[in-house]
């Protein structure tokens, strides 16, 4: 029996909404990293602003620490934008997807009591037929 429209249109939402938490799930691991970035970074501020002479020796390395630590925030910010317009297109898939297998499940059930109706009105055609055809043997 071939499938029915909106069930194949069910099986592409059901693959669609997994892609859209897929790009959840990166979204929320960039999320987390830039977390971890904020961290470091702050360590190393307070590191290179610290009395402490052990750090002051290293002052030097901590400004190209914390200028590497930038440009990879700047490079996280640019993902975490990339990831949030790709989880809002692929929620927009999903959504037009799911809308299309709505109105394939409509046609579906008017197609079946287009069928019904059919079937009901053949029925009551074939009573009358017997019907009168018993009346003429008689």
């Amino acid at each position: 029996m071939a499938e029915k429209r909106s069930a194949k249109l069910k099986r592409l939402v059901d693959v669609q909404r997994h892609l859209e938490k897929l790009a959840e799930y990166e979204l929320a691991d960039t999320t987390a990293r830039q977390a971890e970035l904020a961290e470091t970074m702050e360590r190393t501020m307070s590191a290179m602003v610290s009395l402490d002479e052990h750090h002051r020796v290293f002052a030097r390395n901590y400004a190209a620490n914390l200028s590497k630590l930038e440009v990879r925030n700047q490079q996280l910010k640019i993902a975490q934008q990339l990831q949030e317009q790709k989880i809002l297109k692929e929620k927009t898939k999903g959504d037009r997807l799911d809308d299309r297998r709505a109105e394939a499940a409509q046609d579906e059930d008017r197609e079946a009591q287009d069928e019904a109706v059919y079937n009901l009105v053949e029925l009551a055609l074939l009573r009358l037929t017997s019907a009168s055809a018993k009346l003429n043997q008689e």
